[in-house]
């Protein structure tokens, strides 16, 4: 997917609830040949996180970073194991160059912080009355790191920011990203299963979805149909999102209600969660006869996909592989860049614990591809007022190049294979 999808989820959800045929079997569908497949997954464990620590003080002393300060979200949970929600009340991690991090939360909120909390760590309480950046300043007080900079991670609050500058007076306050990307970026083979998993249950959902889509069906009944799959396989439903026809051809659909009509283009992209890692899988098929306009279209979009698959090189810049896709859709006449009718969105997006992560497979992005960097792969091609399409699957680098987590189908009369 491109953007933010709950949103686009969200938006879905208020549509009018149609009393239809397909709706009832989406809402209480046979899933009797469906058997959960995860459990054989194994938890992000105290050793990992622990390997995930000592890598972060690495960075930390090789970019001349004394702590880093991460918020409720993602990261917490990845350095830290805590699950926790962003609030008013601040509950964060302090991550310092040598020793054990301190977590700063709510004084009523620490026994069921401790409930996840799944390494060493300093826990640091503050009362209603009190403000929680002090305890941060002190902590880098006593372990003398207060004339450090502090590495504060991109998606920090700027109450927070703003706060540790008030309550820390003089603090240098740097990007923590050569720390939190450095460890986020390069996913370990525990991750890599996790991806796998949840990749294997959204196919497997796809599967079983797709030969039960009806004429008729809304685009609430086909998601339904793909939520209660991938539950019953063992995910946590992410987003399904199904567009149909024309609206296909606005990368994220549009607010009008769409139901599936014979011979036109369904649009499906979904996702979900296993042990707190994301799939990301996008189908196109027809629910009939694709006319030769869809099909061109369809197998253009393969032809991307495999043009992205192969210009993704270890040490290539990762903008390389949205060019080598540009430069083949502008030789067929769509564009030029982002203009439609062709690809109006980058070539791919990080991916990992968060659906989006970086970085981007977007024109100019200068990383360079390593081996434990995860990217979805999803070039689309947008024909405004008619259709679009769009194949995505996620891959892997690995040391001898790109794996898929999913391959991609062969054709558009199998779309699922």
């Amino acid at each position: 997917m491109i953007l933010t999808r709950r949103n686009v989820v969200r938006a879905a959800a208020a549509l009018p609830l149609l009393a239809t045929p397909g709706l009832l079997r989406a809402a209480d569908p046979d899933l009797s040949a469906l058997a959960n497949i995860t459990g054989d997954v194994v938890p992000i464990g105290r050793e990992e996180r622990a390997r995930r620590l000592a890598r972060a003080q690495a960075l930390m002393k090789a970019n001349g970073i004394g702590a880093i300060l991460v918020e409720a979200g993602s990261s917490l949970v990845y350095f830290t194991g805590v699950r926790w929600w962003r609030s008013e009340r601040l509950t964060c991690a302090v991550i310092p160059v040598e020793g054990t991090p301190c977590i700063v939360t709510p004084f009523f909120e620490e026994p069921s912080i401790r409930e996840t909390l799944g390494v060493e760590a300093d826990v640091r309480v503050w009362q209603e009355d009190e403000d929680p950046l002090k305890l941060v300043a002190g902590f880098l007080r006593d372990r003398k790191l207060a004339a450090r900079p502090v590495g504060i991670e991109e998606t920090l609050r700027y109450f927070a920011v703003d706060g540790l500058q008030h309550a820390l007076a003089g603090a240098k306050l740097v990007s923590a990203n050569p720390v939190v990307r450095g460890c986020r970026m390069i996913k370990t083979p525990a991750e890599i299963a996790l991806m796998q998993k949840a990749t294997d249950v959204t196919i497997a959902a796809y599967r079983w979805t797709w030969e039960r889509v009806e004429i008729g069906m809304s685009q609430r009944d086909v998601g339904a149909l793909m939520d209660a799959a991938t539950r019953k396989l063992g995910g946590s439903p992410e987003f399904s999102m199904a567009l149909v026809g024309e609206g296909a051809a606005y990368p994220h659909g549009t607010r009008k209600p769409q139901k599936v009509t014979a011979d036109a283009v369904v649009l499906m992209d979904c996702g979900c969660t296993v042990e707190d890692y994301q799939s990301d899988v996008s189908r196109t098929f027809v629910k009939g006869t694709p006319s030769a306009e869809v099909r061109k279209v369809w197998d253009q979009v393969r032809q991307g996909q495999q043009t992205a698959f192969d210009a993704a090189r270890l040490g290539a810049a990762a903008g390389s592989v949205d060019d080598a896709v540009r430069a083949k859709y502008e030789s067929w006449g769509y564009g030029p860049r982002y203009r439609l009718p062709g690809l109006s969105h980058r070539t791919g997006h990080g991916i990992g614990m968060d659906g989006h992560e970086p970085v981007n497979l977007v024109h100019g992005e200068a990383t360079r591809l390593a081996p434990g960097m995860c990217f979805s792969n999803e070039p689309g091609i947008y024909i405004p007022g008619k259709f679009g399409v769009r194949l995505e699957d996620c891959f892997h680098m690995t040391e001898s190049g790109p794996k898929w987590f999913s391959e991609p189908p062969p054709s558009i009369d199998r779309p699922m294979d």
